[in-house]
């Protein structure tokens, strides 16, 4: 794995496409190390549709959304994850399945990364955050 350490200083402040892109690198890297394999960056459909990162771990799709910040000052990143981005990466989810057919088992994760300046990032996986039903979510996490 990396020795990955944020591009930037403490005292810069990146703009939040450099943050994004740079925290969907990092967390590709650790579920990549983890044993996933990572099938496609950026996933796009419609106008602004957009799947971070389709990987899978073992015989299961995983639709992954990556949630960076530069600080935890605002709640954890995945606060950010709200009703309207779940609906959005469902319909991205059932894009990418038609393309496949639908007999394929699936589930949402998510992957919080936190980039501070100068420092290590700290990642936190969240499997199973969601599913495809509106009103399951699911609050476990496992901080790595």
């Amino acid at each position: 794995m990396h020795r990955w350490r944020c591009p930037w200083s403490s005292e810069e402040t990146p703009d939040r496409r450099r943050l994004g892109r740079y925290g969907e690198l990092v967390a590709a890297s650790w579920l990549r190390a983890r044993g996933m394999k990572v099938l496609r960056r950026n996933f796009r459909w419609g106008r602004s549709g957009e799947l971070d990162l389709v990987c899978r771990d073992g015989d299961t799709l995983v639709f992954v959304e990556v949630k960076s910040l530069s600080t935890e000052r605002f709640g954890a990143p995945s606060q950010h994850v709200d009703v309207r981005k779940r609906r959005m990466l469902r319909c991205g989810a059932v894009k990418w399945m038609s393309l496949l057919g639908w007999r394929v088992s699936f589930r949402f994760d998510v992957v919080e990364v936190t980039l501070a300046g100068g420092k290590r990032p700290q990642v936190t996986y969240c499997p199973h955050a969601f599913s495809l039903r509106e009103g399951d979510v699911s609050r476990s996490s496992e901080p790595r």
